[in-house]
């Protein structure tokens, strides 16, 4: 087949969807991966990347709609980056998805055996994310606040609602938008390096109702504190600033002072209260984490006596939900903001039987070990990245006879799960959860267990570079 060309039109018939939300198409024998193309759409698309095995392109026109295609709610859809699947009935969605975590199994992991049980879906489909970042932008009306538009990093487009965040979090931003043009202040250019306010994070309590936003602007003094007290809604409990001094665009690992109440804001989660910083990783769709959490404390059939650890914790929520019901829980995790959260929330919620130490799992399994009981369940909830090999050779000398994974990326899950088998695992069930309905992204809970037999010093190793995952 002769080359296709960079910006070259072709008509495509999608057949279904990849991981990550695109389109899959053929031309000829060419895999071509189509943005905004959804199965049984045939379109015009526009070829954006051309390699030996594959092509990837941009659906321009519509020519057919395929037939489980509908009319998305927002204003912003197509525009924006954020909702990819709003044009797709959401029973379809439920089943591509399960589709995705069925092929990483199989293709990936090479589990033919293995059949992802049932896909749990959403309990809202709208206004379920109670964590929203915004990058302010110049407009002819003055600085707002919004996303950056689909595939493009310099540009951005300002939001009227957004239907994934809840209508008091939609307040919060018309508030801040409000009180910046009331000042004239102007949005960080990041061309030219001049300008003010940069991002705008606001998390909410889908438990409580209670509000915390976060400002981050370039170095300078916040005006007009007081004007903006007297704009948020009353369920805002603080507002603190971050500076961020540099070009690189983050929100996270800033300095953090306080300008309004709190500097945290309380979530409520399977009957425990939990203190939230503005940094601190929690689960950003509250009904979906309550059933993720319970998922995972029911795969773990837990024990009194049981020695639990809580690897990547977070600010505590797994470890502390399963120590009720286990001997002693201890939790592991980078961020030493989420960390002290962890500690606070176990004492806030009387929980005695929970330590956490702030360390990267890699480097921090074995200095525990020395000190602590080995484990009998370990619970792992890695970044999207899944777990580095080293990770994986911790996991495997701690040998617990239970190991529940929390998955974000079923194609990073795939090969570790074949890793942790290999080192002397069964991988028992798989559970895929919906927690972010109209996107790609995928929750799993799974269960591996230790085959009988081994032991801490007879499980098997794994090498220091692992399979990557494929394109698609």
């Amino acid at each position: 087949m002769a080359a296709l060309a960079r910006g070259e039109e072709i008509e495509l018939r999608v057949d279904r969807l990849a991981y990550g939300g695109r389109g899959v198409a053929r031309h000829g024998e060419l895999v071509v991966f189509v943005a905004r193309g959804l199965p049984g759409d045939r379109v015009r698309a526009r070829v954006t990347k051309f390699k030996r095995r594959y092509a990837e392109a941009y659906a321009i026109e519509l020519l057919e709609p395929g037939p489980e295609r509908v009319e998305p709610r927002c204003s912003h859809f197509g525009v924006c980056g954020g909702c990819a699947w709003q044009d797709l009935d959401y029973a379809e969605q439920l089943r591509h998805k399960h589709a995705q975590v069925a092929d990483a199994l199989q293709r990936i992991g090479g589990f033919s055996d293995i059949e992802p049980e049932p896909m749990v879906a959403a309990e809202h489909l709208y206004g379920y994310r109670n964590k929203v970042e915004y990058s302010w932008s110049q407009s002819p009306a003055g600085p707002r606040l919004g996303y950056h538009r689909l595939g493009r990093w310099d540009r951005l487009i300002a939001v009227d609602h957004c239907h994934i965040a809840s209508d008091a979090s939609n307040d919060v931003r018309r508030a801040f938008e409000r009180w910046a043009t009331d000042f004239d202040l102007p949005a960080y250019d990041q061309r030219g390096g001049d300008g003010y306010l940069r991002h705008l994070v606001v998390r909410e309590g889908g438990g409580t109702g209670e509000l915390l936003a976060m400002l981050v602007t370039a170095p300078g003094a916040v005006p007009g504190v007081e004007r903006l007290a007297d704009l948020l809604p009353d369920a805002v409990v603080g507002v603190v600033h971050a500076v961020n001094p540099g070009v690189a665009e983050v929100s996270l690992g800033l300095e953090q002072t306080r300008l309004l109440g709190s500097d945290r804001f309380a979530e409520r989660i399977g009957g425990l209260e939990f203190a939230v910083t503005a940094g601190a990783f929690m689960q950003t769709n509250t009904a979906m984490a309550e059933r993720l959490y319970a998922l995972a404390i029911e795969a773990a059939g837990l024990r009194p006596d049981d020695v639990v650890w809580d690897l990547y914790c977070g600010a505590g929520a797994i470890g502390l939900l399963a120590a009720p019901h286990a001997g002693h829980v201890y939790g592991i995790e980078i961020s030493e903001e989420s960390i002290a959260g962890a500690r606070e929330n176990a004492a806030r919620n009387g929980i005695g039987n929970a330590e956490f130490v702030a360390g990267d799992v890699a480097k921090s399994v074995r200095p525990l070990l020395e000190r602590v009981p080995q484990p009998d369940v370990v619970f792992v909830d890695p970044p999207r990245s899944g777990l580095t090999p080293k990770a994986v050779r911790r996991v495997l000398e701690l040998a617990p006879e239970r190991l529940v994974y929390v998955s974000c990326n079923p194609t990073t899950f795939a090969p570790n799960a074949r890793q942790l088998v290999d080192g002397g695992y069964s991988l028992e069930f798989v559970k895929p959860l919906d927690m972010f309905p109209h996107t790609p992204h995928i929750e799993c809970v799974a269960r591996l267990r230790r085959q009988p037999g081994d032991s801490p010093h007879t499980v098997g190793t794994v090498p220091d570079t692992a399979p990557s995952p494929a394109a698609s």
